[in-house]
């Protein structure tokens, strides 16, 4: 199908504002957890799932609902996605029970994985092979930015208008794009050509799995016993699951591509390795700004910013130059650089100025730089175009699993240090001692990617997958 040069970016207008809805929901959050911990009375086991339960619920139904696409058609799941993600957003602001709000978070969450599933898949059937470069590069600075302006926000909303208005305003985002999906695509449609075969039992041992494992990570702090039992339990599910996709004629998730191309199986593993050691750093400096430091939300949040805004703006020149040097390299450099940022870190206290935790974060953001768009650039170099979308889609399930492995880890050292209860001047020292643990477990995580990278780079010239 051909389009007018008016009607693809339209689409992508429309494409890049729900991009922009995923990243903003977890980065402003962060800045409202104190106002969260009030409003719903949540210990801080509790108040670390309401950022836990809508990266879980996106990891575990992306990959499925981007095969659903295929078969049902991409603007039908992207529409309902969008549709669903309006909705819990005015449930999430108008519930009055922390049960009821994690439903919420956890369909808002379901809604989302229909959205990853199918905006890049999207982009790519629109515009033409010599477009797409660009028009992925655009929607990828979209996520950069909303990273970036989440915390800013978030605080201003927060400290301002309460935190009840950002998902206000997540729901008007929702709706400009629902007018804009009627409007601009009402009759246009994609799908794959695919089989109508769904492999349901791969996507159930796959969600289990990955359910089980994090929950159990929560559970090590209070119940090792029954945590230990659930991790191995999550662990297993997740073989069972490679080794029935590995059979599977029509499976969700082509674990093919694992095995049949080294340098993506090796920088895949190194982006779920930076995401787990990486993504609770931001959860745990914005408690750390606000109830050690006593800063409210909107000076968190300003503070907060540089990092993204680092690797945003340097972004641009290290995806550049990963066209021009080893960009497998590049990424090894980005992890180190992040183990130095981390160590840093383990020497925030109360009384730490605030001109050292600026170069901190301006370091880690310059760490992530240089790591995130050369990997992407690996990943999707080492895969010929037939395998492109199947690669897009994988790099996304590397990052939301990444994304909720950290928070469970994040999870299991709150269990285990502060406890179940709510955050509060007494417990401050434990606080500072589960920021502290967390920083070493993640340094260590890092350290075990620096060494998936630099076998990936000894590798840099196997064949893409065929």
């Amino acid at each position: 199908m051909s389009y007018t040069r008016k009607q693809k970016y339209y689409i992508l207008i429309i494409i890049c504002l729900a991009t922009f809805q995923m990243p903003f929901m977890s980065s402003s959050l962060n800045l409202a957890l104190p106002h969260l911990a009030r409003a719903f009375y949540l210990d801080a086991v509790m108040l670390s799932w309401t950022v836990s339960i809508y990266l879980l619920a996106s990891a575990i139904f992306a990959i499925p609902f981007a095969k659903l696409a295929d078969i049902w058609g991409r603007k039908k799941v992207f529409l309902t996605g969008v549709t669903g993600l309006m909705v819990f957003s005015l449930g999430c602001s108008f519930v009055t029970s922390e049960l009821l709000f994690l439903l919420c978070r956890f369909l808002q969450g379901v809604s989302s994985a229909m959205i990853f599933g199918t905006n890049m898949a999207i982009l790519i059937d629109v515009f033409p092979q010599k477009e797409r470069g660009k028009v992925l590069g655009i929607n990828t600075s979209v996520v950069y930015f909303s990273a970036a302006s989440g915390p800013f926000l978030g605080g201003l909303l927060t400290n301002y208008l309460g935190w009840e208005s950002i998902f206000y305003i997540n729901a008007i985002v929702g709706f400009i794009i629902i007018a804009g999906i009627l409007k601009f695509m009402h009759k246009l449609e994609w799908t794959a050509g695919e089989s109508k075969k769904f492999d349901l039992i791969g996507a159930v041992i796959y969600g289990l799995g990955l359910s089980i494992l994090i929950y159990g990570f929560s559970e090590l702090g209070t119940n090792w016993k029954t945590g230990f039992v659930l991790v191995v339990a999550g662990l297993l599910l997740i073989t069972i699951f490679a080794w029935y996709e590995n059979h599977c004629q029509y499976p969700v998730f082509d674990v093919r591509m694992f095995l049949a191309n080294r340098v993506f199986c090796y920088s895949s593993f190194a982006a779920l390795i930076n995401y787990a050691a990486t993504f609770g750093i931001s959860f745990m400096l914005s408690l750390y700004l606000q109830y050690i430091k006593g800063y409210d939300a909107k000076t968190a949040g300003a503070i907060l910013i540089i990092q993204p805004v680092t690797q945003g703006i340097l972004s641009v020149f290290t995806g550049r130059l990963s066209d021009k040097v080893n960009p497998g390299k590049l990424a090894t450099t980005g992890m180190i650089v992040i183990v130095l940022a981390l160590l840093l870190m383990l020497l925030l206290h109360e009384r730490t100025p605030l001109f050292f935790l600026l170069p901190v974060l301006i370091i880690l953001g310059s760490g992530f730089a240089l790591f995130s768009s050369p990997n992407v650039n690996v990943i999707m170099s080492s895969v010929e175009k037939q395998y492109l979308g199947m690669a897009s889609a994988t790099t996304s399930t590397m990052r939301l699993a990444g994304q909720s492995f950290s928070m469970g880890i994040v999870m299991m050292i709150i269990a285990l240090i502060v406890g179940k209860v709510q955050i509060s001047h007494e417990v401050h020292t434990q606080l500072m001692e589960s920021i502290h643990l967390t920083f070493i477990i993640f340094a260590f995580l890092c350290i075990i990617g620096i060494f998936f990278s630099m076998i990936r780079n000894k590798n840099s010239h196997s064949t893409a997958l065929k």
